[in-house]
């Protein structure tokens, strides 16, 4: 009967999603007057048909079930899995498998635990904003295309709803939107809402989801979430039946619908009509491409490009579907850009846009197929911006490459301010230079753009939000607006502003595993095996002639030589070191990789095979 206890355990968890893990169904669920049946789910569930006697087996173990979950309570809530909440924490993100499906992968992410979520949020930003205690705060909910968005979405309302504030569901939505609605003055669209919960995963696959936060002062930190966290798990333990019932009573009765997504898709077609001395359709003429992936950013095509009167025929995934059955909507996934590429010269357009599930990122093809994503995506908006704002600051992540700073600082005239990874990092960072400080007699060092390789590019004029359609809007400005002023050639103009960008040969990033069951470093800690790792290498690369250690640098260990660099860091939540290789040849790149190898060789807790398999290669 092994097959069966799968399909129950299977049954059980898809019966807990259907009826919000049951909590909120008083009705004996096997009765007659039941709106689910055991024996129906069993038959559709396992896909297959079963034998009598399987069926009756599970529902045996079904009903016992049943029996467990059948009484209200009013003390705490008995068959709630036991959760680490703070293992749900991805820096200044929230993420959890959502969906069972994929082995070894439970899920981390179930209804009850989101409603803890939403209301551990909930009472963090009554803390926050207490200025008018008689009027209720209000919460906008928004999501991407993922299959277990709207069963989240559901949960978020119940849980802000519980906790006594307005919810404002968006449905389908972009990261930026849902930013943007905590600013936005329109009270036909109960804005500015007093904050926002984003229910995305970005590029992670179909089975996860997971949450993003804003108030009008920006997204929430690392130092936030956490709090948020550790009072969710509190609320969870304190869950009764009575109270869940409650929740999703009020969340029914309170819950206000709107298209927010007609407001936000109008300010990218305002910004980009103003940079073209307001002519009603700036790109009329132009041939642009959408490849959005089967995520939430298919608005662009008919909501953005066709009111300024681009041609939009040959875009492509418009259509939300969490199953991502085309590629994985990813700016920095090779399969996804050679989609949008083969799409932009198939159709003859003159560019090409793709964005990731959420929007918050994106990347660009030019008429010929040159990409504007990673390092060129960066040398295009810096040219941009610098063009706006001569000599400013240009903060990146730590992995952009030396080509780049000397593209910024020799040909752009500005800095370049290589910071850690992280959208958040960077972005955070790009604030703090732009922060005078008479303390310390700073007048502070003027930053307009704070943008990562993996696409999140932040612009303080859009309120340091990291906007991937608003990014695009920025790059359709420069052709409307050269355009305006009689510069023919689509693209071109943008792939002339990339002019003289030194591009690696050769470009790798390898990723060194620490083994926590390890003798070495069992009992112990991966991040401190980790730093051992970084400071035996930085001696090394002191010791040899042939490397120069960066003078400046904000993470791991980074140095350059043989025509190339190479940067070593530990990576922020996993047992892992990244390393990035990158050098004019193939074989001066493997002249840095055997430098790596040869200084770590001795931490035998290191799986480098990824490593030794570049060498030799």
């Amino acid at each position: 009967m092994a097959v069966c206890e799968k399909i129950v355990e299977n049954v059980i968890v898809a019966k807990n999603r259907v009826l919000k893990t049951n909590q909120y169904n008083q009705r004996d669920c096997c009765s007659a007057a039941a709106p689910y049946n055991h024996r129906n789910f069993l038959s559709f569930h396992g896909g297959k048909k079963l034998s009598f006697s399987q069926v009756d087996h599970c529902m045996k173990i079904l009903v016992s079930f049943d029996r467990v979950l059948s009484a209200p309570s009013t003390t705490a809530v008995p068959y709630l899995e036991k959760v680490d909440f703070m293992k749900l924490q991805n820096g200044s993100d929230i993420r959890g498998v959502a969906v069972a499906g994929v082995e070894g992968e439970p899920v981390t992410l179930t209804e009850p635990v989101t409603e803890a979520i939403a209301a551990a949020f909930s009472a963090w930003l009554l803390e926050m904003k207490r200025a008018d205690a008689s009027k209720p705060l209000r919460v906008s909910v928004g999501h991407d295309s993922r299959i277990s968005a709207q069963v989240l979405q559901d949960a978020v309302s119940q849980g802000i709803a519980g906790a006594g504030l307005d919810v404002v569901q968006y449905g389908l939505a972009s990261t930026p939107a849902m930013f943007n609605s905590t600013l936005t003055e329109d009270e036909a669209f109960l804005c500015p809402v007093d904050g926002a919960i984003m229910i995305t995963a970005s590029h992670l696959p179909y089975n996860r989801n997971g949450f993003k936060f804003f108030t009008n002062s920006g997204g929430l930190g690392k130092a936030d979430i956490k709090i948020i966290l550790e009072r969710a798990a509190d609320i969870y333990k304190s869950f009764t039946d009575q109270g869940l019932m409650k929740s999703k009573r009020k969340a029914s009765e309170s819950i206000k619908r709107l298209d927010y997504m007609t407001v936000y898709t109008s300010d990218l077609v305002k910004a980009v009509r103003k940079a073209a001395e307001n002519i009603e359709k700036p790109l009329e003429g132009f041939h642009i491409v959408v490849d959005a992936g089967n995520g939430a950013g298919g608005f662009f095509a008919e909501k953005v490009l066709q009111p300024l009167g681009a041609i939009t025929s040959g875009s492509q995934f418009l259509e939300p579907d969490g199953m991502f059955p085309n590629h994985i909507p990813n700016p920095e996934d090779k399969t996804a850009m050679k989609s949008i590429t083969q799409a932009v010269l198939e159709n003859k357009a003159d560019l090409g846009i793709i964005f990731d599930t959420d929007v918050d990122r994106s990347a660009a093809v030019d008429s010929i197929g040159h990409e504007f994503n990673r390092n060129r995506l960066i040398a295009l908006m810096s040219a941009i911006v610098l063009e706006e704002h001569p000599g400013t600051t240009i903060v990146t992540d730590s992995v952009t490459s030396d080509g780049l700073t000397t593209f910024i600082e020799k040909k752009l005239g500005g800095k370049h301010h290589r910071f850690k990874r992280g959208y958040k990092n960077v972005i955070d960072e790009a604030v703090r230079l732009g922060v005078s400080d008479l303390l310390f007699n700073s007048v502070g060092e003027e930053s307009h753009l704070a943008i990562e390789t993996s696409g999140h590019g932040a612009l303080r004029e859009n309120h340091w939000l990291d906007d991937g359609a608003y990014l695009m809007v920025k790059v359709l400005n420069k052709l409307a607006s050269a355009r305006a002023s009689g510069i023919a050639g689509g693209s071109k103009v943008l792939t002339d502003l990339v002019e003289g960008l030194q591009e690696p040969g050769v470009a790798v990033e390898l990723r060194l595993k620490i083994d926590q069951n390890h003798p070495d470093v069992k009992g112990g800690s991966f991040r401190e095996y980790g730093e051992a790792v970084l400071q035996l290498l930085e001696n090394h690369i002191e010791s040899d002639p042939k490397l120069q250690k960066a003078p400046v640098n904000y993470e791991g260990v980074r140095a350059s030589g043989f025509g190339g660099w190479f940067l070593l860091r530990l990576s922020l939540h996993d047992p892992v070191l990244p390393l990035n290789i990158e050098a004019t040849s193939h074989e001066d790149a493997l002249k840095l990789g055997l430098a790596v190898s040869s200084a770590v060789k001795e931490f035998h807790a290191l799986d480098t095979s990824a490593l030794d398999k570049f060498i030799q290669t």
